[in-house]
C-alpha cells in the first residue's frame, strides 16, 4: 500500500508532479486501485442555499458584491424549498448534498439556525450533508456536527504565496483556522482550489503542499478549474489545459490516498475522454446539476450517458443501509 504521509517536502511534490505525464497517470492509477474501487464515483449536488450580496473580494467570485455580473442576490432560501431540491437530488443520483451560502463568516443569528434546520433534514434522507458558509469558530462548527453535518467545505484555493493576489479580505491563516475548529469538531473537511487564476505551478505545489501537511488529510479534495465569469477580476483569464487537471488531481491522488479527489468547476468545458483521463488519474466523485452554485455544469442526462460509456457506478454515501439511485435509471441522451 502507498504510505500515508504528512511529512512531504516541496522538492519531493515537486518529483511527483513534474513526471512524464502517463508515468503520472499510471502510478496514481495504482495508488486509486489500493485504496479505492476505480469504476465507483460518488455523486454530489451544490445547491446556493444564499447567493450573491458577498463582502469579500475573490477574484473568481460572481457573487462579491463588489463586481458587476449578471448574478442576482438571493437571500437565505426556505427550509422547505431546500429540502425538496434535496429530495431531487437523491432521486438523481447524489449521495452528497452540498448547500452554499455567500457570506464571509457565519453569524449566530436566525439565519444560522435555519441552516441547522436543513442540515438536519437534509441527514434524515440518509445523504452526506456538506455545508460551505464561509468562516466558522469552534462553537458553530460544533453546532453544525450536533446538526449531522457530515463535511465542511473551505477551500484554500492557491498557495499562501500568490493569496494575495486573489483575495484580501480573508487572510491565509484565516482558512487555515477555519479548518482546524472543523477538524476539532469530529466533521470531515473538503478542502482544495483553483487552477488558472494566474498561478505558477510553484503556487500550484505549494497548495498541495500545505493541504498534505495538514495534521490530517482533507477527506475531500476538490479540483476546480477556473471558469471566469464576466465582471470579475479574472474574466479574461484562458481556459485551463486538461493536462494541467490532469496533473493535480494525479498528484493529489498519490500525496492524499485515502482522500476523494472531486472533479469539480470547470468540468462543464471538458469532454467525455478529458474527463475518462481524470478518473483515470485517480478523481472519483463528481458534482451532477446544470450550475455549480452561480456558474454551469454539465446536466445529469449527459452524465448519466457518461456514466454507462465508462461502466462507472455511483459510491453510496456513508451511512449503513444506503442504497443510491444508479445513474442507469435515468435515461440516456439517446432515450429522452
Amino acid at each position: 500500500m502507498s504510505d500515508i504521509r504528512n511529512t512531504w517536502t516541496r522538492k519531493e511534490i515537486e518529483a511527483v508532479y513534474h513526471q512524464p505525464l502517463l508515468e503520472l497517470v499510471y502510478r496514481a492509477a495504482t495508488v486509486h486501485r489500493q485504496y479505492h474501487d476505480p469504476q465507483e464515483v460518488q455523486v454530489c449536488t451544490l445547491l446556493s442555499i444564499k447567493t450573491g450580496g458577498c463582502p469579500e473580494d475573490c477574484s473568481y467570485c460572481p457573487q462579491a458584491a463588489r463586481y458587476h455580473t449578471n448574478v442576482k442576490v438571493h437571500k437565505l432560501l426556505e427550509v422547505d424549498e431546500v429540502m425538496g431540491r434535496a429530495r431531487e437530488a437523491k432521486d438523481a443520483g447524489s449521495t452528497r448534498f452540498c448547500m452554499g451560502a455567500a457570506w464571509r463568516e457565519v453569524r449566530d443569528n436566525r439565519d444560522f439556525d435555519k441552516v441547522l434546520e436543513m442540515v438536519k433534514g437534509v441527514n434524515g434522507l440518509g445523504m452526506e450533508v456538506c455545508c460551505t458558509l464561509g468562516m466558522l469558530t469552534e462553537e458553530q462548527a460544533q453546532k453544525l456536527q450536533n446538526a449531522g453535518l457530515y463535511a465542511y467545505n473551505h477551500n484554500l484555493d492557491t498557495s499562501v504565496e500568490h493569496y494575495g493576489e486573489i483575495i484580501s479580505t480573508r487572510t491565509y491563516d484565516d482558512r487555515l483556522n477555519t479548518l482546524e475548529n472543523v477538524r476539532k469538531s469530529g466533521i470531515s473537511v473538503c478542502s482544495g482550489g483553483i487552477i488558472g487564476m494566474g498561478e505558477t505551478v510553484e503556487d500550484r505545489i505549494g497548495m498541495l503542499h500545505t493541504l498534505v501537511n495538514l495534521p490530517e488529510h482533507p477527506e475531500s479534495v476538490p479540483v476546480n478549474a477556473l471558469v471566469p465569469v464576466e465582471g470579475t477580476p479574472l474574466e479574461n483569464q484562458p481556459k485551463v489545459p486538461v493536462w494541467d487537471m490532469i496533473r493535480m488531481i494525479a498528484t493529489a491522488r498519490i500525496l492524499m490516498p485515502k482522500a476523494m479527489v472531486r472533479l469539480s468547476a470547470g468540468r462543464v468545458r471538458m469532454t467525455l475522454e478529458e474527463q475518462a483521463l481524470c478518473f483515470m488519474a485517480g478523481a472519483n466523485s463528481i458534482f451532477a446539476g446544470d450550475k455549480l452554485l452561480t456558474t454551469p455544469n454539465p446536466d445529469v442526462v449527459s452524465d448519466g450517458a457518461m456514466f454507462q460509456i465508462l461502466n462507472l457506478k455511483p459510491r453510496a454515501a456513508f451511512k449503513e443501509g444506503e442504497v443510491p439511485v444508479k445513474f442507469e435509471q435515468i435515461p440516456t441522451a439517446q432515450q429522452a
